[in-house]
């Protein structure tokens, strides 16, 4: 063993006994008073100054987009198909002709019904002289009452009948109308499933194609029964506020991660919760006028307009992870940091939404805060820098 010099002459033990002092020394040492070490310096630090204010809270749930009207196209009339008039797939507007069944067949019965009513009308007008000239002649007995009678009923059958002949021409001149099948509303066609010369018929289990509304669209979605339960205990308690369920905006988020730029409205609340799935199920109305959502696309739905009342907010970073959990440094009497444990909610923007352990006119320790201890004393540098607002 290679000792330093001096201590070339001393022995093993002795040498272990010079260590064991030293080692003393040193724990005597430590356990002086505190006003005996050297004094720790002030910790500089930042803060912010607790002052609560109504914010935005937002809710945000998973929905998928539905059209708001969906058509299936079917023909009303049975004949056969001798045009198909529209691009499947392509946007159609209302009152654009789609198919065409042959007119043929149905121009010739409204001919037909016609020609009856033409027939009617004139039995009727026979009627209505011969009555007139049984009339005066039933008057002066010159008839029996019974040829009065038959004349009177000739004439009402003859009425009858030019209105069930009428009635006949409405109902050639619908079935014709229906040989064109136009577009009724504006919106994205589907594929046809028939072909032109096929036989087409109204009892068919098939439309001829369907038709979907893009503008506006309808976005469902489902709200858990915890958030209902703290909604509707948050307005009765007054630590949320909301415009009216008729006035709050929605704003969507597409797969992407890019928002939706046009904002929608809550049209339909369903009375009960879903006992399967246990939310809540809610629709909204989004215009859509370039066409952006299409049916059957996922997206998160973000509830916008209620407000937290008088909400606590701190930022991120000063708050810290103690073994009982968060808590936060708050300066008091001007120069001493003290640990308050906290409960927090949720983010807005960089802040911690703090609605236990703070009140008004605390100042929270921002920057330095990692540095500190109960009780250490602190110089206060001033306000901490404003952090960036959160997003709308």
């Amino acid at each position: 063993m290679h000792l330093p010099l001096g201590f070339a002459d001393v022995s093993p033990f002795a040498c272990r006994r010079v260590l064991a002092g030293a080692f003393v020394a040193v724990l005597g040492w430590a356990a002086l008073p505190a006003g005996a070490q050297e004094a720790r310096p002030p910790a500089p630090v930042s803060y912010v100054e607790v002052v609560p204010r109504n914010t935005p809270k937002q809710f945000e749930y998973t929905g998928k987009t539905e059209s708001s009207r969906q058509v299936e196209v079917r023909a009303r009339v049975e004949g056969y198909l001798d045009k198909i008039a529209y691009i499947e797939g392509s946007v159609v507007r209302t009152g654009d002709l789609m198919f065409q069944i042959d007119p043929r067949p149905f121009q010739a019965a409204l001919d037909n019904a016609k020609g009856a009513l033409a027939q009617a009308q004139a039995k009727l007008t026979n009627a209505t002289a011969t009555l007139k000239r049984v009339r005066p002649l039933a008057k002066e007995n010159a008839l029996s009452q019974k040829d009065l009678d038959d004349a009177v009923a000739a004439e009402l059958e003859a009425k009858a009948a030019v209105v069930s002949a009428q009635a006949g021409v409405r109902n050639a001149e619908l079935n014709l109308e229906y040989t064109t099948i136009r577009s009724p509303l504006n919106g994205l066609s589907g594929r046809s499933t028939q072909r032109e010369g096929s036989l087409v018929q109204p009892a068919s289990s098939q439309p001829l194609t369907t038709l979907v509304q893009l503008d506006p669209m309808w976005v469902n979605f489902g709200i858990g029964e915890n958030d209902v339960l703290r909604y509707r205990t948050g307005i009765a308690a007054g630590t949320l506020r909301t415009p009216g369920e008729d006035k709050v905006e929605i704003e969507l988020v597409l797969a992407n991660g890019q928002a939706y730029p046009l904002k929608g409205r809550i049209n339909y609340v369903d009375p009960v919760v879903d006992a399967q799935t246990g939310t809540l199920n809610l629709r909204a109305e989004v215009p859509n006028p370039q066409g952006v959502l299409s049916p059957g696309q996922f997206v998160r739905v973000r509830i916008q307009g209620i407000e937290l009342v008088n909400a606590v907010l701190v930022p991120q970073r000063a708050v810290l992870q103690g073994p009982q959990g968060k808590f936060v440094y708050v300066i008091v009497d001007g120069d001493k940091a003290e640990a308050r444990p906290v409960e927090v909610g949720e983010f807005y923007g960089d802040q911690w939404i703090v609605p236990k352990g703070l009140k008004a006119g605390d100042k929270v320790v921002v920057d330095g805060a990692i540095k500190l201890a109960p009780g250490a004393p602190v110089k206060v540098l001033g306000p901490a820098t404003e952090t960036p607002a959160a997003p709308k």
